[in-house]
């Protein structure tokens, strides 16, 4: 991990507890064999408000002894993406685009991680012939247009592996869009300083897109929102991914708020992920039903700049799948398409 961010780092419960009077749920959790690690920084530790156990921020990081719990439905690899690895850090599954997996490490473990078989393993970044692997691959392979560096999170790599990762699929493919997926600008925005900024640009030979995640408001502090803006200021265009996380963001005011604000960061709201299916998860998970009536009432209240696409990622490697509300009711004979408009008001729209 980049050295400044692990030095700032709480990692056990007894660190914690230092911190923040823990619950008998938190607490347990020291019980627990095989979960994912503890790691919550200090930064984003000070936004928590300690007096209460059920801040949204809070309920993000600190772990409980639910994530023992795991249902019938439920799997380690969700996604299937162990199955649509094509060497041991690529993942293709899409036609157009892969993830490659470039640490297991993150500077802070979200409890609702959906990939927890493989994040926190301390397997550690990949290696140089993993990276050489999988561009070899993607030399090969020029219907892909799209690599997603994800993990984990890139960011805690120091900026001379960071140069050396990128310098690897650049001289791979020169044209190759390049996501660069990460919760740091969240979880410890300090991490983002003009020498890393200066390093991306210099392999800018196609777009970078910077992916975040927050979920809730308070996450887009003055600090993040300054970071994400060193990567806006040289060109590289910002786009949220939220996860719909029970108490965190599960209200139509709350993710408003969070849509617009980040519509002022200059980040675009991209995603919001229905949970994932996977193992010790399920104190996260928003019933569907309930997602789709707050993507309703956001259509109603966002502009489309402002909205994300709701989603959800089907398990055994399903994929994506858009989840909005059907305003597309009938076809009226020959002559017309019927629908229902955001106010729930009645139009129709001729078929020729």
């Amino acid at each position: 991990m980049h050295d400044d961010t692990k030095a700032k780092t709480i990692t056990t419960l007894a660190q914690l507890e230092k911190y923040l009077q823990l619950t008998d749920e938190e607490r347990v959790f020291g019980l627990l064999e095989g979960v994912l690690p503890l790691a919550i920084p200090s930064y984003f530790l000070s936004l928590i408000d300690k007096d209460d156990p059920h801040d949204p921020l809070r309920i993000q990081v600190v772990p409980t002894i639910h994530e023992g719990e795991h249902l019938e439905a439920e799997h380690i690899d969700p996604l299937a993406e162990v199955d649509h690895s094509v060497t041991r850090r690529l993942i293709h599954r899409y036609p157009s685009r892969v993830a490659f997996l470039v640490t297991d490490i993150c500077a802070m473990y979200c409890r609702h991680c959906f990939r927890r078989r493989f994040t926190g393993t301390f397997q550690g970044p990949a290696t140089r012939a993993e990276i050489e692997e999988a561009a070899s691959y993607l030399a090969k392979h020029r219907e892909v247009k799209e690599i997603l560096l994800t993990g984990g999170d890139m960011m805690t790599l120091s900026d001379s592996k960071i140069e050396e990762l990128l310098s690897i699929f650049r001289e791979a493919r020169e044209d190759l869009v390049i996501r660069l997926c990460t919760r740091i600008p969240a979880a410890y925005p300090q991490r983002i300083t003009p020498a890393l900024i200066a390093i991306i640009k210099k392999f800018n030979t196609a777009p970078f897109y910077l992916m975040t995640q927050f979920n809730h408001p308070r996450e887009l502090t003055r600090e993040a929102i300054a970071a994400v803006g060193m990567f806006v200021d040289v060109g590289i265009p910002a786009m949220n991914q939220s996860v719909l996380l029970k108490g965190v963001n599960d209200s139509a005011d709350t993710l408003e708020e969070l849509c617009n604000k980040l519509i002022f960061s200059r980040i675009k709201p991209y995603y919001l992920f229905q949970g994932d299916l996977v193992e010790g998860t399920s104190h996260f998970r928003v019933p569907l039903g309930r997602g789709l009536a707050l993507e309703k009432e956001l259509r109603r209240r966002l502009s489309g700049l402002a909205m994300p696409l709701y989603a959800v990622d089907l398990p055994q490697g399903g994929g994506k799948v858009p989840l909005t509300e059907g305003y597309l009711m009938e076809s009226s004979g020959c002559a017309v398409w019927n629908f229902t408009t955001v106010e729930g008001k009645k139009s129709s729209y001729p078929k020729e």
